[in-house]
């Protein structure tokens, strides 16, 4: 789908070459980067963008002046995307959290500059997302039309189910790529858009950073020298016990404007000649960072139209400056799978990100491997010291090993590594778990897994779960990396396979606190915490979590722990009430992904209602909840008149409209689903969830019978145009010349009748 998008901008593109803006300039395609020349992706946005949505290439064209247009033939299929200008101001306000969460709002308008202004289309709305981003809300209005996403419960919500209709377009383009279609915009008009999301702010090397996608190619810029353009950015940080900041890296020429004990604020504001050409970026480092692991606990009441009335908490562990970190020795399983579906670059990607992982093992680790499809393949039947020579004689392995082919089991690889770590001393033995499948008997699975694991004083495996593409079930691993106190990773972009495992695997290497226990979770009357199993706290950034109770929460609160040197640790909280932070909207991510993976596990509907009542408040998307886009039209709205209602004689009805003018249009849902049985088993690799297009044959055919059946009814049959489509060239040209002579022989014979008719009048 990807790739579609982009060749339908490219295409658009072209297509805009048609509008003249006088002796300003016209609108042609730019030239990609050289490195990009031969992408499929190179016309992808790469910051928030809007489309229009052409089908009959003859609607576009300038709709302040229109201009002499040729005519064009036939339609776009796919339809093309024309870039839309960006115009007058646009501010961006992002609010960071607890190091964190960044909450960001955009608002901007473009203007419909290439259709007719007799004309509408449809437009389309773009955000690239980050990983583990997630979409919260969109706001439009043009001129007497308005637009506002939410969601809804389908299982719940029964009021309007009629009036809602499925919308044509939208939904996400690959992974990270959020589209929402804007249905019949006229010609020249000015839209006005409001979109906010989440993302996560990344941590590495003692500092954290916040990136946003921002690089604006120069065909949004508006025609006009003189037209003015101003820029705006803010960002506000709330970081931990209002800890000063220390500004390291920013694109844009940030000003500190506001300083206090509840965060730092910063601003940015200039006009400009053209948009951003760069993404913005801002990084910094906390002053008073501790060198040792400290923490503390934000309190939040619930408020009052909350369905869940139990008291709010957010705990967080920070692990302190990286150089005084140290970290625990390891035992280290890594489980692959080279099912069939692995095949092509996606084994590639996955051969050299575990080389790369395996030269990062210190030699005091210790490794093993395991191959697995129908059948496994391991690289030893014990483990190994992770020595240079043990290394290269495990690479040479994987090279000769890793070719895809076959079913998919997971049970039995899994059996195995926690048979080889069940003797692990002195170490955290992990396992590092990657798969692009599904398989029948996961709930099974989860049991082994639960009674294999060991609640005693020494460490039991840590399970650490890598999902490739849509058709593996992302809960299933989630809740195994729960259950094993790891972490799971979900690679919707098979693009991003190797930099993301390294990236899990460098996260699973440097654990400085393991067993982590909280022990006023048991004198509490009534307490939930997410997640249930306390995974441990690594140096690479910090470690929330977040839950209800009910009770008087203790003024003083310690957490326990072992250090990698397998000492006892102790480190008191720090309990306060949260003011300006959200707790509620931070965790709602994590707890909602957390409680999905519980359902899935259970079949509980209770705790899908409980997903779905969630999703509704905090604006985070459910597997059990749809995101709808309300339309509000003032041109169909009911009148009132003389007490009667009467509708406007100007509006004509829409399909699934009420009588106030309101249509609600479903968004495919935007969930990853619980994973494809059918495609695991016939081995389809990820990436390969794109609905190919017709081809020529089958444009032809759905052509020919659409024609035969209006203008011939039942004079050809489906067998005679199938065979139409099957003729070589020679018997083209043949059946061409045949049809131009009995042409010829209509015509001489209507001459005949009209002029050599012997009629003298």
């Amino acid at each position: 789908m990807a790739e579609e998008f982009s060749k339908s901008v490219e295409e658009g593109l072209h297509l805009a070459k048609r509008i003249y803006f006088g002796n300003d300039r016209t609108v042609s395609p730019p030239k990609p980067p050289p490195t990009m020349s031969k992408s499929h992706t190179a016309y992808l946005p790469t910051a928030p963008m809007l489309f229009a949505v052409i089908r009959d290439p003859s609607i576009v064209d300038n709709p302040d002046v229109p201009s002499y247009q040729p005519y064009v033939h036939g339609n776009c299929d796919p339809p093309a995307l024309i870039p839309l200008q960006m115009i007058s101001n646009f501010h961006l306000l992002a609010n960071c959290h607890l190091n964190a969460a960044a909450f960001l709002t955009l608002s901007a308008s473009w203007r419909l500059h290439c259709i007719s202004g007799s004309r509408s289309s449809h437009c389309l709305l773009a955000l690239p997302l980050p990983p583990q981003g997630s979409i919260l809300g969109v706001e439009v209005s043009v001129h007497r039309k308005s637009y506002s996403t939410k969601l809804i419960d389908m299982k719940e919500d029964s009021n309007g189910k009629e009036n809602m209709i499925q919308a044509q377009y939208g939904g996400f383009v690959g992974p990270n790529l959020f589209t929402l279609q804007i249905p019949q915009i006229d010609g020249g008009s000015n839209l006005s858009v409001k979109i906010s999301w989440y993302q996560k702010i990344l941590y590495s090397n003692d500092e954290f950073c916040l990136n946003v996608p921002f690089t604006f190619p120069d065909y949004v810029n508006p025609v006009g020298k003189r037209m003015p353009k101003k820029e705006k950015i803010e960002i506000n940080v709330n970081a931990i016990s209002g800890s000063e900041l220390l500004c390291k890296t920013m694109s844009h020429p940030l000003k500190k404007v506001r300083q206090n004990a509840g965060g730092t604020g910063f601003s940015y504001e200039s006009d400009v000649l053209s948009w951003s050409k760069t993404d913005f970026c801002f990084s910094y480092a906390v002053a008073d960072y501790s060198s040792r692991i400290s923490g503390g606990v934000l309190l939040e009441s619930a408020s009052v139209d909350d369905s869940d009335q139990r008291e709010m908490f957010c705990m967080y562990l920070s692990p302190g400056n990286l150089q005084s970190s140290k970290i625990f020795r390891k035992d280290v399983v890594f489980v692959i799978d080279i099912s069939g579906s692995m095949r092509g670059e996606l084994i590639e990607d996955t051969k050299n990100a575990l080389s790369a992982a395996l030269s990062k093992l210190c030699p005091d680790d210790s490794f093993s491997i395991i191959a697995f499809n129908g059948e496994i393949y391991q690289f030893s039947k014990s483990m190994e010291s992770a020595s240079k020579d043990a290394v290269e004689r495990a690479i040479e392995w994987i090279n000769m090993n890793f070719v895809p082919g076959g079913d998919t089991n997971i049970l039995l690889p899994l059996n195995t590594a926690i048979e080889m770590l069940s003797d692990a001393q002195s170490s955290v033995p992990i396992i590092f778990l990657v798969t692009d499948g599904t398989v029948e008997d996961e709930r099974q699975i989860c049991d082994m897994v639960k009674n294999r694991m060991t609640n005693g004083e020494s460490i039991s495996p840590r399970l650490y779960t890598f999902g490739i593409g849509s058709f593996c079930n992302h809960y299933f691993l989630r809740m195994l990396a729960m259950i094993g106190r790891g972490q799971h990773v979900a690679a919707l972009d098979v693009d991003l396979v190797q930099p993301q495992i390294l990236k899990l695997f460098d996260k699973a290497s440097s654990l400085v606190l393991a067993n982590i226990t909280v022990d006023i979770f048991n004198d509490l009357d009534e307490v939930e915490v997410f997640p249930s199993h306390i995974p441990d706290l690594s140096s690479d950034g910090l470690l929330i979590l977040s839950g209800r109770y009910k009770g008087s929460f203790p003024k003083d609160l310690a957490v326990k722990g072992v250090l990698a040197d397998f000492s006892n640790f102790v480190v008191d909280m720090n309990i306060q009430e949260a003011k300006d932070i959200p707790i509620q909207r931070i965790c709602a991510g994590d707890q909602i992904n957390y409680l999905t993976a519980r359902a899935w596990l259970s079949k509980d509907e209770k705790l899908e209602q409980k997903v779905a009542k969630l999703s509704l408040q905090t604006g985070f998307v459910s597997e059990y909840t749809r995101m709808a886009n309300l339309e509000n039209d003032q041109r169909k709205k009911v009148k009132e008149s003389d007490g009667k209602k009467e509708v406007s004689k100007k509006s004509h009805p829409q399909k699934g409209a009420n009588e106030q003018g309101q249509r609600m249009i479903l968004v495919p849902h935007l969930g990853v689903g619980f994973g494809n049985l059918t495609a695991t088993a016939e081995n389809i690799p990820p990436g390969r969830e794109d609905i190919k297009g017709p081809d020529g044959a089958e444009i032809f055919v759905r052509a020919a019978t659409h024609c035969c059946s209006t203008l011939c009814s039942n004079c050809c049959c489906m067998c005679c145009i199938q065979a139409c489509t099957r003729i070589n060239n020679q018997c083209a040209i043949a059946f061409t010349q045949l049809c131009v002579g009995l042409g010829w022989f209509s015509c001489i014979d209507c001459c005949a009748e009209i002029c050599c008719s012997g009629n003298e009048n």
